[in-house]
């Protein structure tokens, strides 16, 4: 799928589950060695040892709670001591589907805590070491909700916003380097997101004919790991909305209103 990876050092948050865990499978299969980080260390160990099995690489885990920035501070200097790290993939987040006026704010800070400032981040620890290599590749997961805000879903997009925002800038910035910074930006996905952003189940029933497998988003974001590429925007459906959204957004806004809160 793609040579690039094979020996190359990639580490990815949020692997313990979902997307991050796809993504480890597939860039283990590539013959990449890993450098996994999440909250579970059972989890974290399981899947290490699974595919240090099934592909014969090395796949080191490190639990870690991102938003503790002491902690994630001293663990990525354990991780540079110990690996030459060529690919950094920000997987981790958490969105939860509540009206502005009704989302806790300890649920805010959360939510910017893990889905942007952690991100940013490990973005500023790792990027001193690829720098020096003149090369590398940052991915950093965004949403579709990054393009088009919807009902129930205020401080998660913002959040995406902020990602995107945040991608866009450090793009231009290393543009003069070998450096590659990816957005991957899909609509819904049939994770366990969906356990804590919809509790109810309704929203993901309601989406189901275009909610996507976290295989197929791993798989596209793989095949480009290593290359000069802007964006993934999945699915194609949702990703004409959004661009149409950009043009025309009071439109999109009107007609699309009784489908935005189906949440």
């Amino acid at each position: 799928m793609n040579p690039y990876l094979a020996g190359k050092t990639v580490v990815i948050t949020g692997a313990s589950s979902g997307l991050g865990e796809s993504l480890a499978h597939l860039c283990a299969r590539e013959k990449a060695h890993l450098v996994l980080l999440a909250r579970s260390e059972d989890k974290l160990a399981e899947l290490s040892g699974k595919l240090e099995s099934a592909y014969d690489i090395s796949a080191s885990f490190y639990p870690i709670d991102v938003t503790d920035f002491a902690a994630l501070e001293a663990v990525t200097k354990r991780i540079l001591d110990q690996h030459d790290i060529d690919v950094l993939v920000n997987s981790a987040g958490f969105g939860l589907f509540e009206i502005a006026l009704d989302t806790p704010f300890e649920t805010v800070e959360a939510m910017f805590d893990t889905n942007v400032l952690a991100l940013i981040r490990l973005t500023q620890l790792f990027l001193p070491t690829l720098l020096e290599k003149n090369e590398g590749h940052i991915v950093n997961i965004a949403s579709q909700a990054g393009k088009i805000a919807t009902p129930k879903s205020s401080t998660y997009a913002s959040t995406k916003f902020a990602v995107l925002g945040y991608s866009n800038a450090l793009r231009m910035e290393l543009s003069e380097t070998n450096i590659h910074v990816t957005t991957v930006n899909p609509g819904p996905m049939t994770t366990n997101f969906f356990t804590i952003a919809d509790q109810s189940g309704e929203y993901l029933n309601n989406v189901s004919f275009f909610a996507l497998k976290p295989e197929k988003v791993a798989e596209k974001t793989v095949r480009i790991l290593g290359k000069k590429r802007r964006e993934i925007n999945l699915p194609i459906l949702m990703n004409i909305g959004t661009r149409l959204y950009q043009v025309m957004p009071s439109l999109v806004e009107f007609f699309g209103k009784r489908a935005f809160m189906k949440k």
